[in-house]
């Protein structure tokens, strides 16, 4: 499964890497967890707020470091 986060390098967006990467472990999920930084891409996608969950092209969250509970629906999902 295929994720991007999207923001410019904040802890948050950190922390939001290793929570989906570690829950998608914790399932026994195949979880790819790429970071996008550009500004471009980021606007593009409509974005206004970081970090952003990107799943196959939708943006699944934006503004917070997702919950447990959104995680595990997109990775069950």
């Amino acid at each position: 499964m295929e994720f991007q986060v999207l923001g410019m390098g904040c802890a948050k967006c950190a922390k939001t890497i290793e929570v989906i990467e570690r829950i998608g472990a914790e399932l026994g999920k195949a979880v790819n967890v790429s970071k996008v930084t550009d500004p471009a891409t980021i606007m593009r996608l409509g974005v206004m707020s970081t970090p952003a969950v990107v799943r196959d092209g939708q943006v699944l969250h934006s503004g917070s470091i997702p919950s447990r509970a959104q995680v595990e629906a997109w990775l069950n999902g």
